[in-house]
C-alpha cells in the first residue's frame, strides 16, 4: 500500500537515498544508490486527479529496465526553505511577496510542516530558521527589503540545500525559489547544485519573476518603449511565460543531453536559466507571477502537488551502469491518464 492522495497537477520527482551524507568536494563523485523514491502525481486528460491506484497499477523503468516497485506508506512531514530574491531589480514586487507568510504555512506545509526563509542579492541571508509558527513566518517575509543589483541564485540554492540536508531523513525536503531565473555574479556552478540536490533528496519548485516584469517594476529612469508591439514579440529569456508557453516548454526529455553534459563537466556550457534546470532535474515545477493573485495561485498549486503524490520507491537492479539513468512511469491499462516524471538521476563511475 502507498499513501495515495491526488489533487491538482502532474508531478513525478525522483529522490536519491544515498548512504553518503555529505557531498564530497571532488568533481568525480561515486555513489552507491540503494533506493530511489519517486513521488508521482497522476491526472486524467481533463486534469482531474486519479485516486485509489495501488503499487501494482504502476510500471516503472530505469534505463528501460522494469523495476520492482515498493511503497512508503509512512506520512512524511515537510521541511521547506523559501528563498526570495530581494535586490533592486524586484523592488516593486517585494510588497506582494511580503504577504505570503500565512499562505505558505496554511497551503504548503500543513500543521506538521516547518519553513525557513532566506533572501539573497549579492549575499545570502537567513531571515528565519525552521519554524512551524505562522506568526514568525509572517514576520520573516515582512523583513524583505531590496538590496544590491546582484542576484546569486546558484549560491542561494546551494545554501538552501545545505539547510535542508540537515533535517531528519523522515522529512520531505522542499525548496521554493521566488526569483528571476538567472544568476548574476554567483560563485557556485549549476553542476555543484545538481549534485547537492540529488544527494540531499531536495525537490525544487520555482515561482519565477520575469526579467521584463522586474525591470518594469523597479525604481529606474523611464525608458523608451520598443517599436514592436508586445503581441508580436517572443517572450524574452527570463520573461514571464503564459501557461501555454510553460506547458509547451516543459519537456524534461529535451533536457537530458544538457544534464549529461553538465555532469560530465563538458567545458563551455552556458546556463542562462539555472532555475529551470533545477526544477526539471529534481522533478519540481515552474510557475510565474506578476500579480498578487498569480502568486497566491502558484502557492496553492504547489501545496496541492506536495500533498497529492503517490510515493513509489525501488532499488535499481542496474546500479553498475554509470551515467544518467532515465526514469519513466506509466499506469497499466490507462492510456487516458498523464504522469509527469522527472527524467532521471546521475551516477558517476561505471560505464558511461
Amino acid at each position: 500500500m502507498v499513501n495515495m492522495k491526488a489533487p491538482a497537477a502532474i508531478l513525478l520527482s525522483v529522490l536519491i537515498l544515498s548512504a553518503q551524507e555529505d557531498l564530497p568536494r571532488r568533481s568525480d563523485i561515486t555513489v552507491t544508490t540503494k533506493v530511489v523514491i519517486a513521488p508521482t502525481t497522476v491526472t486524467d486528460n481533463d486534469g482531474r486527479f486519479v485516486n485509489g491506484l495501488q503499487v501494482g497499477d504502476f510500471v516503472l523503468t530505469d534505463n528501460d529496465r522494469p523495476q520492482r516497485i515498493t511503497a512508503d506508506i509512512v506520512f512524511q512531514p515537510i521541511s521547506m526553505v523559501v528563498a526570495v530574491q530581494a535586490n533592486s531589480q524586484v523592488e516593486g514586487l517585494l510588497p506582494k511577496i511580503q504577504k505570503i507568510g500565512p499562505a505558505v504555512s496554511a497551503l504548503v506545509t500543513g500543521d506538521s510542516g516547518e519553513v525557513a526563509v532566506m533572501c539573497f542579492d549579492h549575499r545570502v541571508q537567513t531571515l528565519q530558521e525552521f519554524t512551524s509558527d505562522p506568526t514568525k513566518l509572517d514576520a520573516a517575509f515582512k523583513k524583505l527589503k531590496p538590496g544590491s543589483s546582484s542576484s546569486v541564485l546558484n549560491d542561494a540554492t546551494m545554501q538552501a540545500i545545505n539547510l535542508l540536508k540537515n533535517r531528519p531523513q523522515n522529512r520531505r525536503r522542499i525548496l521554493m525559489l521566488i526569483s528571476e531565473t538567472r544568476d548574476v555574479a554567483g560563485s557556485i556552478r549549476p553542476r555543484e547544485v545538481l549534485h547537492s540536490a540529488q544527494f540531499a533528496n531536495v525537490l525544487i519548485y520555482s515561482v519565477n519573476i520575469g526579467h521584463l516584469l522586474s525591470s518594469l517594476t523597479k525604481s529606474a529612469p523611464y525608458t523608451r518603449p520598443q517599436a514592436i508591439p508586445a503581441e508580436a514579440r517572443h517572450s524574452p529569456t527570463g520573461g514571464v511565460m503564459t501557461p501555454t508557453e510553460m506547458s509547451q516548454t516543459y519537456d524534461t526529455g529535451n533536457f537530458i543531453p544538457a544534464f549529461v553534459e553538465i555532469f560530465k563537466g563538458v567545458k563551455g556550457i552556458f546556463i542562462d536559466n539555472p532555475s529551470e534546470l533545477y526544477t526539471k532535474f529534481t522533478g519540481g515545477r515552474e510557475y510565474s507571477f506578476g500579480t498578487q493573485k498569480g502568486l497566491d495561485k502558484a502557492l496553492t498549486d504547489i501545496g496541492e502537488e506536495l500533498h497529492s503524490q503517490y510515493l513509489l520507491s525501488y532499488t535499481p537492479d542496474n546500479i553498475i551502469e554509470g551515467g544518467f539513468h532515465n526514469i519513466a512511469v506509466r499506469v497499466k491499462g490507462r492510456s487516458n491518464v498523464k504522469v509527469r516524471t522527472r527524467p532521471g538521476y546521475w551516477i558517476a563511475g561505471g560505464s558511461q
